[in-house]
């Protein structure tokens, strides 16, 4: 997804989560119904006939637009914060600031897909986060999802807390957006797979979920994973558990076609003829999506583009954009997640602010 500055006089490209065009100083919101951005220069945003405000909490960074009828001064996604440290601990409050963006681009993906998000404020089992700091309180903060809350520690929107994580547990890869992509699989499994038909051929898959996850930590962290883990897991710790093996899964789907989203909205395409790698007969042009009989194109497009994508890190002395090796396991597993996001039941659905809900 390209976004561009409203100003007609300059049409300068813009990230998701900025709030003034870096080229022309124009004030911005996101409009999440049709992700777009729009002018946010006065208080009041007309929309498609629709009268939309700027969230109340932009002055924490906040971009969103709030429909008038909505009955919040708040955005959809800040509403969806169920828990957060106390107004009086500001420094923690910055780093919910940090987290936002993150769960902000969870959602317009989720949006993108087309997968309803019911919220907790509306259904009990409906999607929450409670974004605390281990830092503030007295609780331990344990990252984790229960009952449709996703509870993240936003400690780690500071990089070297991350980073230190990171090489102590032997991760390639940690990132905020990770864990909230993980969580929400979590979250997606429960709602989407344990209670519809999907659970037969999950469990073939990933294994039973119904499995001891006290006793499967306690495994994970005493022994690690075994030594032959990437013949058939996305990740270390996707050996952990069933459950874990699905999240994981459920997270790297959504790195991948976002990426490739990123990559077709701009343009990007790998010429077979001018590349020098012979094994690379054909074009790869990536989608803005794939619909549900397109896996094969979507996994053949990311072998490829991820490539790209390394050797571009590496040409600036970074790590690798997506240091993971995908198996043909592991394929089977994100075909998997493919087909359930990609087939969703018919159900009736009301949508607010741009998110449908399931209704009835």
């Amino acid at each position: 997804m390209v976004l561009t500055c409203p100003n007609p006089a300059c049409r300068g490209v813009v990230f998701l989560e900025s709030l003034a065009c870096d080229a022309c100083g124009t004030p911005l919101a996101l409009h999440a119904a049709s992700r777009t951005m729009v002018e946010a220069s006065s208080p009041d945003v007309e929309v498609d006939g629709r009268l939309w405000h700027p969230c109340t909490n932009r002055d924490w960074n906040c971009n969103w637009l709030t429909a008038d009828d909505s009955g919040s001064g708040r955005c959809f996604a800040c509403r969806l914060v169920r828990r957060r440290p106390p107004s009086d601990d500001t420094i923690s409050l910055e780093k919910v600031a940090l987290t936002m963006p993150h769960l902000r681009r969870l959602l317009v993906q989720l949006q993108q897909l087309g997968v309803p998000i019911d919220p907790h404020f509306e259904a009990d089992g409906g999607l929450g986060f409670d974004l605390l700091s281990s830092r503030s309180s007295n609780e331990k903060v344990v990252i984790g999802h229960a009952n449709g809350i996703i509870t993240l520690d936003v400690v780690e929107s500071l990089d070297a807390v991350r980073e230190q994580l990171r090489v102590r547990l032997r991760e390639p890869y940690r990132t905020m957006l990770g864990h909230l992509r993980h969580e929400a699989g979590h979250y997606y499994q429960w709602i989407l797979v344990e209670q519809t038909g999907w659970i037969d051929e999950c469990r073939e898959l990933f294994g039973d979920e119904r499995a001891s996850y006290a006793d499967a930590i306690a495994r994970h962290y005493r022994t690690g994973a075994p030594d032959d883990w990437q013949d058939a897991f996305i990740s270390e710790y996707a050996t952990m558990h069933p459950w874990e093996d699905f999240a994981e899964s459920f997270a790297h789907y959504l790195h991948i076609t976002d990426t490739l989203n990123t990559a077709a909205s701009a343009g990007v395409e790998l010429d077979a003829s001018r590349q020098t790698v012979p094994l690379l007969t054909e074009p790869v042009v990536p989608r803005t999506s794939y619909g549900a009989d397109d896996f094969e194109a979507l996994i053949r497009d990311w072998r490829w583009m991820s490539l790209f994508f390394n050797r571009v890190n590496r040409a600036m002395g970074a790590a690798d954009l997506y240091p993971f090796r995908i198996s043909e396991p592991v394929v089977a597993k994100l075909e998997f997640v493919h087909r359930v996001l990609t087939r969703l039941p018919e159900t009736r659905i009301s949508v607010t602010d741009g998110f449908r809900r399931r209704v009835g």
